[in-house]
């Protein structure tokens, strides 16, 4: 069966791959250059798709180890410490077994953790709780990198999650240990503009003047319209310049959203039929139908007081002054100080994100889903 061209996961190689020309040239160059990037933009704008496809660049394909970390998920230090050596060591697959024991000969403290068929193949058996020392295993792991016979580029996905670990001084922590790693630099990419801000640009934090930032915007809708119309074409279907328009405007341009449909719109055209304005509402209510029960399952999971502001936040779709007296009146919520506590909480649920100084839901597609439950 051919493959959906429009990718909802992962990242399938340049044909797949719509514009970032510019984007990916100018993070080529800084990292060729020997660059520490912030890379930010809102969720689900194509920050990781962007890293592997300028990692999959020739000049830093055939010279550079390169290491895609998502910490999105991590609580702790513990955490962050595991998923940098799972990542490592699963990267480091594709290069053979003996690669790998190069890892777990330095990384001693991960090798009870890993076993080897007899045909090489590594599986990992390593458990939360069997690294006893985060710092020491992380100690070993840039012992690793450094001894590395190639460099390194290393991007910690959603990086700005270590604000919110437990642990004190996670900051210095990792800041002490990049600045002396001679054999790597590093792409700090994540969505909460306003956390990566503090991080990098307040004077009083330890990585302030250490890195260049790059801001992530929409890909080019005139761009993003001959992309989706050129994979119909190529499956000899149609898709009119408007429907895709109509995709682009409904979802502000945010990548996965558009992907997402496109992938759904894609799927109902049939070849030699032609997909118009008509089907896009159609593939939009079944990818809201398809996920309605996780939608309840959220919805049930919340407090009164998140419901009421998840659902005032959502009717304002960017939503700003939350603690205002003129927001608190019009959605008939409470104090100015329960908002202050219940926005948090929605945050760090990954429910309701911020951008600049407005508020939205995330999930767009739970946006419709909420809009159509409190209409």
């Amino acid at each position: 069966m051919a493959q959906n061209p429009f990718i909802t996961f992962g990242y399938s190689g340049p044909e797949y791959f719509c514009d970032r020309v510019s984007e990916t040239n100018k993070l080529k160059k800084l990292l060729l250059n020997g660059n520490n990037i912030v890379l930010m933009s809102q969720r689900r704008l194509g920050k990781t798709g962007l890293l592997y496809h300028t990692f999959a660049q020739k000049e830093i394909k055939d010279n550079y180890n390169t290491f895609i970390i998502d910490i999105y998920s991590t609580k702790t230090l513990h955490d962050l410490v595991f998923e940098i050596g799972k990542t490592i060591l699963s990267s480091l697959k594709s290069r053979g077994r003996k690669a790998m024991e190069k890892f777990l000969d330095i990384v001693s403290s991960l090798k009870p953790g890993v076993t080897f068929d007899i045909m090489g193949n590594a599986t990992w058996n390593l458990e939360q709780g069997s690294i006893h020392s985060p710092s020491y295993t992380l100690d070993q792991i840039f012992d690793y990198i450094n001894a590395s016979e190639r460099p390194c580029i290393i991007a910690i996905d959603e990086f700005q999650q270590i604000m919110y670990y437990p642990e004190n001084n996670v900051e210095e922590t990792l800041r002490t240990y990049i600045q002396k790693c001679n054999n790597a630099v590093f792409v700090f990419s994540g969505s909460e503009r306003h956390l990566l801000s503090e991080m990098f640009h307040s004077p009083a934090r330890p990585f302030y003047a250490s890195t260049t930032t790059l801001s992530l915007d929409c890909i080019d809708k005139e761009k993003y319209i001959d992309f989706a119309i050129s994979h119909f074409r190529n499956a000899d279907k149609t898709i009119t310049p408007e429907a895709v328009a109509l995709v682009y405007e409904r979802f502000e341009g945010v990548t996965w959203f558009m992907q997402k449909t496109l992938n759904q719109l894609f799927f109902d055209t049939e070849r030699g039929e032609t997909c118009t304005n008509d089907m896009v509402d159609t593939a939009i209510n079944e990818i809201i139908s398809d996920n309605s029960n996780i939608y309840e399952d959220l919805l049930y999971q919340l407090t009164a007081r998140q419901k009421d502001l998840l659902i005032a936040i959502n009717r304002e779709g960017k939503a700003k002054a939350i603690t205002g007296s003129k927001f608190i009146k019009k959605h008939h919520l409470s104090s100015a100080s329960t908002i202050q506590t219940t926005i948090k909480s929605l945050m760090e649920k990954q429910i309701v994100t911020r951008n600049l100084d407005s508020y939205e839901v995330y999930d767009r597609f739970f946006a419709l889903w909420l809009h159509l439950l409190s209409t």
